[in-house]
């Protein structure tokens, strides 16, 4: 009876650290998920100053500035942070604002009256800083995510997990178009 006793209490203590562990994990993946939409938040604010100045010079970039507006829109929508396909699509839609405003900054470089507007040299400034605390915090929410995902996919844990909820996150991998090969001579033009 005694042995009964200690194991499961053992049993339970286990069942009971794995809970906490799986909390911590997944609190630490959704503090860096915000951490990200901070960064964001930044970028977004950026957005309308750099098609205010853009449109005037860019006239022929209409759809262009039209994907980058409706994105930014849909990034801004609310979210439920529980929810890992929630969390999914909100990924996914980051990743595409980020590529659409990356072509709209490559695009106002292109553009020598627009360069020297005093709005657009510090949007552009302001646009790399921001770039690189994005990155940073993808790096961050990445290592999180995995370190979430390892527990919650690998036995024992796995089944505490399934029990209270704890589902495997999705990681910020870059888009078909960031990983092709680039091409000097569309630079260079």
């Amino acid at each position: 009876m005694e042995w009964f006793v200690v194991i499961v209490i053992a049993v339970l203590a286990t069942v009971y650290i794995t809970y906490v562990k799986l909390i911590k994990l997944r609190n630490q993946a959704l503090e860096a998920l915000s951490g990200i939409n901070v960064q964001m938040q930044k970028r977004f604010d950026l957005v309308p100053n750099v098609l205010k100045v853009a449109r005037r010079f860019m006239e022929h970039e209409k759809g262009l500035f039209l994907e980058v507006t409706e994105l930014r829109t849909k990034v801004m929508e609310g979210y439920d942070k529980s929810k890992p396909v929630e969390v999914n699509d909100h990924v996914q839609a980051v990743q595409s604002l980020s590529d659409k405003f990356g072509k709209l900054m490559i695009n106002v470089e292109n553009y020598p009256e627009l360069r020297s507007d005093k709005a657009i040299v510090e949007a552009i400034h302001t646009y790399n800083d921001v770039e690189s605390h994005i990155s940073a915090s993808r790096r961050f929410y990445n290592t999180s995510v995995v370190d979430l995902n390892n527990v919650v996919q690998i036995f024992p844990m796995s089944v505490v997990a399934s029990l209270i909820g704890v589902q495997a996150m999705a990681l910020f991998e870059a888009q078909e178009q960031a990983r092709a090969a680039v091409n000097a001579d569309d630079f260079l033009k």
